[in-house]
């Protein structure tokens, strides 16, 4: 025992830029996981894979820290346990990318097979974490430190764990491989059938994200890839890691571009601004730009582009349409849009377009925006509103 002891105080303790920026990454992705995961709405099933596999990668990021720094001396027992994790990686990444473009939810009765390998992997290697401290720490010693000398351990012991364990870095690439087949075909599937059209408007499409991190996928890839050529054992998993630091906080980014923190009228409270007469924008100027300009018209009309258009603030413009009209923005725009679709519906320079193309004409994004708002505004049908103007008086 006190030869096991000297062996594991002897094991040097390092820290530097490398163990100090993977820690970030860590910290991050905790954090970012944690707040995704807590936030996000129960149907926002894409976003709350992306949250479990960024926490995964997280565990994964801190076992690695561990080892590399040293400190994995002090508990190690946990040395290799998150080996199962890793091969939840490249699938937790693929089913993110596949509820984002699908708009299908993930469950388990459909989707077992996804985290079979990992699971089937950890029954493998019940032996080894059952084996004795000193196995466990030959082991970190030999994938970190192979110069030290090892602890002599018993012969008995049963090692046929090492059968899979051997090649589970080639059954990680092996993984990567299949997934980014597997999410590349289903972008090129989508953009066959033109379903990202709609987010053409928006700073970060679903579609711009998830090709993004299908990128980042094949990144991991070629550096996993390159670091297995060069490192017979888990001594260069740090440069995976470093890279996976610089992902998290280029999604931290990403993510905080897009809140609304950043937006002017945030901290305001519903209607809490600098006040009507401060600002001198009354109901019937809004009105004459959006009619002017047929702002109403454009597909990526949004409340913040008129607060902008005006020189005034989203809270405010907010603020003067529900005083003066009891509508929000949304209705006031749509009430232009049904108004200008009446018009053509009934317009015979229009008949050769569908129902649906003259919806998308005047500024809806999809046939069923198009419908719900026509039948809020007019009680019936576009279909219907046609049929009764071709009814004789």
């Amino acid at each position: 025992m006190e030869d096991i002891q000297n062996i594991i105080d002897n094991i040097p303790i390092r820290h530097n830029f490398v163990s100090y920026f993977i820690s970030l990454g860590i910290f991050i992705g905790v954090l970012l996981s944690l707040v995704i995961l807590f936030r996000a709405s129960k149907k926002s099933n894409a976003f709350r894979i992306f949250g479990w596999s960024l926490l995964i990668q997280s565990i994964i990021a801190l076992d690695v820290f561990l080892c590399y720094t040293g400190l994995m001396k002090y508990i190690p027992h946990l040395n290799d346990s998150t080996e199962p994790l890793v091969l939840l990686l490249a699938p937790s990444i693929y089913l993110f990318v596949y509820t984002l473009l699908e708009r299908k939810s993930i469950t388990l009765r459909k989707h077992w097979i996804h985290i079979l390998p990992s699971v089937l992997y950890f029954f493998s290697q019940i032996k080894y974490y059952a084996q004795p401290t000193s196995v466990k720490i030959n082991a970190y010693l030999g994938a970190y430190f192979p110069e030290m000398k090892r602890i002599q351990v018993s012969e008995n012991l049963d090692y046929s764990y090492l059968l899979i364990k051997d090649e589970f870095r080639w059954l990680i690439l092996c993984s990567f491989i299949i997934y980014i087949i597997l999410s590349i075909e289903l972008i090129v599937k989508i953009i066959y059938k033109n379903n990202t059209t709609n987010s053409e408007n928006t700073k970060v499409s679903k579609y711009d994200f998830s090709k993004n991190t299908i990128m980042g996928l094949l990144g991991a890839f070629i550096l996993i890839f390159l670091v297995f050529l060069n490192f017979e054992d888990d001594a260069g998993d740090h440069y995976i890691f470093i890279f996976h630091t610089t992902i998290v906080l280029i999604t931290s980014f990403a993510l905080l571009s897009e809140s609304r923190f950043f937006e002017n009228s945030w901290i305001a409270d519903k209607y809490e601004t600098s006040g009507l007469s401060s600002n001198g924008i009354s109901i019937d100027m809004i009105k004459a730009y959006v009619e002017k300009e047929q702002f109403y018209m454009s597909k990526s009309a949004s409340l913040k582009n008129l607060a902008e258009a005006l020189n005034s603030s989203s809270n405010y413009i907010s603020q003067v349409i529900n005083t003066n009209t009891q509508l929000n923005f949304n209705d006031f725009i749509n009430q232009y849009r049904i108004d200008a679709s009446k018009q053509r519906l009934t317009d015979p320079n229009y008949s050769h377009l569908t129902i649906e193309a003259i919806g998308n004409s005047v500024g809806f994004k999809s046939k069923s925006a198009f419908y719900n708002a026509f039948k809020k505004h007019v009680a019936m049908s576009p279909k219907a509103f046609v049929t009764l103007q071709k009814l004789p008086e």
